[in-house]
């Protein structure tokens, strides 16, 4: 191969974003005129399959570049604004995620990075056409959703999920200046709600709206302003509202919108409904196009029936909300035989599960989340019998993750039996270190038989007590794991050799807690710059392995988080990942590239 197109080929596994223009000499292999090779590539949606092809030869590149209509940046350091714009003139749509994942569970300090502005920016000058973007563990202020909302003229669609730094303020930005937005989407935002008005500043003439989810907001909104938007809205497919909205008021949106695909309710439970429940259960049958249904909170058995009738054609089902018990969820379970993904809290126990592998044949994802994860002294919630009962019922089974206290070897032996298509396995043993509670053995055996008997298997979390003979199986039987996830585990630094010499197509490798050392960051020198992202935490890594490591590989960003009154010593942790843009500008005082 030309060492130009080598060149090419590294710089484009960075997220599917190439750095600028080929120099490579090719031959033109393609007869087509410029206009109808860029009408052809523009129908490839897959990331992955525009990379290859734009690696064909020069004019294959060419054409891609100019038909990209979307990105996706899955670390927004591994790439600069300057150099996706430069590479790609006619972008329209931005997906882009920021902080390492980790800061889900608060250990990424708030500061540490990841501005949406500088992106800004750039993209206002390069893509003043942009319409949409959506964004992930970003850091967004009001003054980047006020530049957003003012800069560009055709903007459409936003999505902020985890994102932490704006107010509701900046909510009202977009409402009021995005004339003919379709899409906005708030998730699990660290957002400083200052009350419902933002929702009052859509204009009068908006008739756009396609899907409006404010569900993680705490504060009440205007809802008259909130009725008079659904009604013109008559291409609303998705709503979900907060749990301030009553099922009076649910009642009312639900006559102006029937047509409605996704739809997440407000509060459930409440003294007195104006009206009797059946006007209610008629209006849920009239919502024919419903596929998926979240919400339901504070939801009881005096008023879960007022659904049953918009359950029939349901592919998923989102109860995480819901602190419903077995009995419940069984009769609710009994209207929803075409459930593909079903998302539920601990409360309903294993005789929940059971009516979950008996009424939901065609299930493919299972999530359960546990209801109170900081209760030691609770000893409820589900247990390993209920994921067997699961298993037995539900053969389609790909998607699981499993919140639990205990659970034995042979249970997930069975387990895996029962479904070898797993492609995401979350098993959380939620007491670091729990052996199997049965037989007093480390959970090895449990995690092995996932990996030999699910051969498709692509993301894996591991918990309970575990030897490096789990990582040894992992090594020797995943070959198309991309993502793992570490906590409490291992004995030594042959753990982490093991998965990093086995896995060939690990992307993401997330260790927290663990016995790895220096040796063990090493082991992967030749594996860092195919992965995405590695995370460290509470390891034995120093900070000569972690200065070793960036010598030997300059096109690494090798940051180390310095905490106060730590040993200057140890890297407690640290964060690699490969980049195009060198080491970024922004980092904070306690955030140390290497």
């Amino acid at each position: 191969m030309d060492p130009n197109q080598k060149r090419a080929k590294v710089v484009d596994r960075v997220d599917s974003v190439d750095t600028g223009v080929a120099s490579f000499e090719s031959t033109r292999m393609c007869p087509f005129p410029d206009e109808v090779l860029e009408r052809v590539l523009s129908l490839i949606d897959s990331n992955k399959d525009r990379s290859s092809v734009s690696l064909v030869c020069k004019d294959w590149y060419n054409a891609e570049r100019w038909s990209r209509r979307h990105v996706f940046i899955g670390n927004c350091y591994s790439v600069s604004p300057e150099i996706v714009a430069a590479r790609f003139p006619r972008i329209q749509s931005v997906t882009l995620k920021g902080k390492p994942r980790f800061s889900d569970f608060n250990l990424v300090p708030e500061d540490w990075g990841a501005d949406i502005q500088p992106w800004l920016s750039v993209f206002a000058t390069a893509y003043p056409f942009l319409e949409e973007l959506r964004l992930k563990r970003m850091a967004v202020s009001d003054e980047s959703l006020e530049f957003l909302a003012t800069n560009f003229q055709g903007f459409k669609a936003l999505s902020l999920l985890s994102c932490d730094g704006f107010s509701t303020d900046g909510l009202k930005a977009i409402a009021t200046h995005c004339k003919n937005i379709t899409e906005l989407d708030i998730q699990e935002n660290g957002i400083d709600d200052l009350g419902g008005h933002w929702l009052s500043c859509f204009p009068e003439s908006l008739t756009s709206l396609e899907v409006l989810n404010f569900a993680s907001l705490n504060s009440e909104v205007s809802f008259e302003a909130l009725e008079k938007l659904i009604s013109r809205s008559k291409s609303l497919r998705v709503l979900k509202v907060n749990r301030n909205i009553s099922l009076d008021q649910l009642q009312k949106l639900l006559l102006q919108a029937p047509q409605l695909m996704e739809l997440g309710t407000g509060t459930f439970m409440q003294e007195l409904v104006s009206g009797p429940l059946t006007d209610l259960k008629n209006t849920f049958s009239n919502c024919k196009k419903l596929i998926t249904l979240s919400g339901l909170w504070d939801a009881t058995s005096l008023y879960l029936p007022v659904i049953y009738p918009a359950c029939v054609n349901l592919t998923f089902l989102n109860l995480s909300y819901a602190t419903l018990r077995s009995g419940e969820l069984s009769n609710l379970l009994s209207h929803c035989k075409s459930l593909r993904r079903l998302w539920l809290l601990d409360t309903v126990g294993d005789k929940g599960l059971e009516a979950v592998g008996s009424s939901c044949p065609l299930l493919e994802e299972l999530r359960v989340f546990p209801a109170d994860p900081f209760d030691q002294e609770i000893f409820l919630g589900v247990t390993e019998s209920g994921f067997v009962s699961v298993s037995q019922g539900c053969p389609k089974l790909r998607y699981v993750l499993y919140f639990c206290r205990q659970m034995t070897n042979a249970a997930v032996a069975t387990i895996a039996r029962n479904c070898p298509g797993f492609t995401h396995f979350r098993l959380c043993i939620m007491n670091p270190g729990q052996p199997d509670y049965l037989t007093k053995e480390p959970m090895d055996e449990a995690f092995g038989s996932i990996v030999k008997a699910c051969p498709n298997l692509q993301r894996l979390a591991v918990s309970g007590q575990l030897t490096d003979r789990t990582f040894e199986y992992i090594g020797k039987y995943s070959k198309k794991l991309e993502t793992l996830s570490v906590a409490f585990a291992g004995s030594s630094d042959l753990g982490m050799e093991y998965v990093l010499g086995g896995c060939p197509k690990l992307r993401k490798l997330e260790i927290r807690d663990c016995p790895f050392g220096n040796g063990a960051l090493l082991s992967g020198l030749t594996k860092y710059e195919s992965m995405r992202s590695l995370w460290m935490s509470a390891c034995n890594v120093t900070m000569n392995g972690c200065r070793v490591l960036a010598k030997e590989r300059p096109r690494l960003n090798v940051e180390v988080m310095k905490e106060e009154g730590g040993d200057d010593g140890e890297a407690h942790k640290v964060y690699v990942y490969r980049t195009v843009a060198g080491p970024r500008k922004d980092a904070p005082p306690f955030v140390l590239t290497l």
